[in-house]
């Protein structure tokens, strides 16, 4: 499991390097390739590319003309490239998706149970201020037993 967060910078050339709290856990259980994406253009979802695949197939499964599924395949096309990690376990942005999320310097790189989620830090933490969790996120995680 992918938990918690990672403090990690996007260098000159605009790799990420995986921190190594999240690294070991994602060689051993879904190896060195990911597919790199975006819904929004704010942040960076980096998909282990077998968690990738499973999301694929249940989307195939779809009708073609399901309107939402074309939407979620224009987003994560448009933002969306395969990466490897290098030998020193870094990882490429693309360059759309990095100029739209303003990905630079200092990043924070967020667990998300099995893929993971990259903000520029100032941006998330705009977001968090803009969105509160409210007593309507608490009822809605108690209906769902959390």
């Amino acid at each position: 499991m992918l938990r918690g967060n990672a403090p990690a910078t996007i260098d000159e050339k605009g790799r990420l390097k995986l921190p190594s709290v999240f690294r070991a856990d994602i060689e051993e259980s879904w190896g060195g390739d990911f597919y790199v994406t975006s819904l929004t253009g704010e942040s960076a979802l980096i998909y282990p590319l077998p968690v990738w695949q499973e999301i694929e197939e249940r989307l195939a499964k779809l009708p073609s003309l399901n309107s939402t599924k074309k939407k979620f395949l224009d987003r994560t096309n448009y933002y969306g490239q395969l990466a490897a990690a290098d030998k020193s376990a870094r990882i490429l942005i693309p360059p759309l998706l990095r100029e739209s999320a303003r990905m630079a310097g200092e990043v924070a790189v967020l667990g998300c149970l099995n893929y993971l989620e990259v903000w520029n830090h100032e941006r998330f933490l705009g977001r968090l201020k803009d969105q509160p969790f409210t007593e309507d996120d608490h009822d809605v995680l108690s209906k769902l037993g959390i």
